[in-house]
């Protein structure tokens, strides 16, 4: 009688001693020579037994059903053959061996199929099946209780995202770190995106130049998404606190994603085009957005007229970039304010360090409170106390309040950190403002006027606007000889509110040294 042997391994199994493909090929060729019979071919290959799609399989079966003869398909055990007892290439085989068709042998289980086999015989074989199951289903347990066990420890099993990256400790240990150049990269993309003053085209753009990257347009926009740059990891729709150091706050993530939902429902046709004042103003006659346009070397601004003519003026690029610098030398305030507001602003933050302190400790012994109730709560799910159910809808309910905590831990910690650097910030910005206006590059000039200005609309030939608090404030102040009136209403602005615009606006992008 003619053989084919087959031999397969499966990815999580080549390093098991004793199933090696030569391994098996020779103790299937020495069989054969002991039972006397030829070897028409002999295959090996690397394959999963227990998933339904076995495209190498399937190709050996075609050419044991093509054969005429009986024939003898040898496996060195059972498993060789599959791991699921539902496949229904197992029953194909069987019934065929049934028939006297093939005849299948099973060398170190010391098992053959053929039409004379017993009852116990089939017993045998339909028990070796299922044990091959249970092997494969028990590591398939194990291998999902690790992974969310890991992650219920804070430790993403994955590829680490942009900003990190997967290392190996002297232990041989997997970890991830923070990659200090790439997260730079990520942090300065979410700054500047949730600014509001940025397209993802121009995003993409000053990105790849600042930085001297190649990220396209899918590759930022997935990062936007990943909920893990705060301190989230998600894995098939369930949250996880990570226990790597996050690159952005939670309230920065919720700008950008706010950002992006309005951004979306305005589909400016020319949004690729650099006019430095797109979509930034509107009639103030119609309400409808004025269109730039170029004539002749010059860039002009009008109202389309579109819902009917109200005798809509032309105006030059050059003439609107006047009027605005104009507004923006009205920021300055006269040095003797500048002196008292920074002595109010010291005495003030030197109080609110103190509050900052006590409320950081009462967060801080919340979370670990918060923290034995999770370890506690797995505990109770392993022994069996509640059902798996409980569990996860009270660990959502820990971790929601875990990262609520964090968030406010982290803001009151860039609070105190930054609290005074950014009222010197603020102050800075009102004193250069023009200059800064008069020398910025478009991008740098939208997001200038989208920190200080809101409301931008073209009357006739004249700019209208309101400011944003608290500029508004030092505009409205800087029309008049009432500075020194104004000053108490100085030392009470919410410097915190303006922080993160603040920061960075006045933060140069690092350029790329490689």
């Amino acid at each position: 009688m003619k053989a084919i042997l087959i031999a397969r391994v499966s990815t999580e199994e080549q390093k098991e001693a004793g199933l090696s493909l030569l391994a098996q090929e020779a103790r299937l060729e020495k069989y054969c020579q002991n039972k006397g019979l030829t070897v028409l071919k002999s295959f090996s290959f690397d394959e999963s037994a227990y998933k339904n799609q076995r495209e190498e399989f399937d190709r050996i079966l075609d050419f044991v059903l093509e054969q005429q003869d009986t024939i003898a398909v040898c496996f060195d055990k059972v498993d060789r053959l599959s791991r699921n007892v539902f496949d229904k290439r197992v029953s194909l085989l069987y019934n065929r061996a049934l028939t006297g068709a093939i005849e299948l042998h099973f060398v170190s289980d010391g098992q053959t199929i053929n039409s004379n086999i017993s009852a116990v015989e089939k017993f045998q074989f339909g028990m070796s099946l299922g044990l091959a199951k249970y092997y494969s289903d028990a590591i398939s347990d194990n291998v999902k209780r690790a992974y969310e066990q890991k992650l219920r420890k804070g430790e993403w099993p994955g590829p680490a995202p942009r900003g990190y990256t997967n290392v190996t400790k002297p232990d041989g240990k997997k970890d991830i770190i923070v990659d200090e150049y790439m997260s730079r990269i990520v942090q300065k993309a979410f700054e500047l995106y949730g600014t509001g003053a940025y397209s993802m085209d121009l995003l993409c753009q000053k990105i790849n130049t600042d930085y001297g990257v190649k990220w396209s347009k899918g590759s930022i926009e997935s990062i936007f998404k990943n909920h893990f740059y705060y301190g989230i990891m998600v894995c098939k729709g369930v949250k996880y606190q990570h226990a790597y150091p996050p690159l952005i706050t939670k309230t920065l993530f919720d700008q950008v994603q706010a950002h992006k939902a309005g951004f979306n429902k305005k589909p400016y046709r020319y949004a690729g085009k650099p006019y430095i004042y797109r979509s930034m103003i509107r009639c103030g006659h119609c309400g409808l957005s004025i269109t730039p346009e170029q004539h002749k070397g010059f860039v002009y601004y009008h109202c389309t007229q579109y819902n009917g003519k109200h005798g809509g003026k032309w105006l030059r690029e050059e003439e609107i970039t006047r009027q605005l610098g104009a507004i923006f030398k009205r920021l300055q305030m006269p040095k003797e304010v500048y002196e008292q507001t920074i002595e109010s602003l010291n005495q003030v933050h030197h109080d609110k360090v103190e509050f900052q302190t006590l409320h950081f400790n009462t967060l801080t012994e919340e979370r670990k409170k918060i923290t034995a109730r999770c370890d506690r709560l797995y505990m109770d799910r392993l022994d069996g106390r509640i059902t798996e159910s409980d569990y996860d809808r009270y660990y959502q309910t820990f971790r929601d309040q875990l990262v609520d905590i964090d968030t406010r831990l982290s803001m009151l910690q860039e609070a105190e950190d930054n609290y005074y650097i950014t009222a010197k910030h603020f102050l800075a910005v009102c004193f250069n403002a023009y200059d800064l206006f008069l020398s910025s590059e478009v991008d740098e000039k939208r997001q200038l006027l989208k920190l200080i200005l809101s409301n931008l609309t073209l009357v006739d030939e004249n700019l209208h606007y309101e400011g944003h608090k608290p500029f508004d404030l030092v505009l409205k102040y800087g029309d008049c000889k009432k500075w020194l009136h104004g000053l108490s209403t100085l030392r009470r602005l919410n410097w915190k509110s303006i922080q993160q615009n603040m920061v960075l606006l006045m933060r140069p992008a690092t350029p790329c040294t490689s």
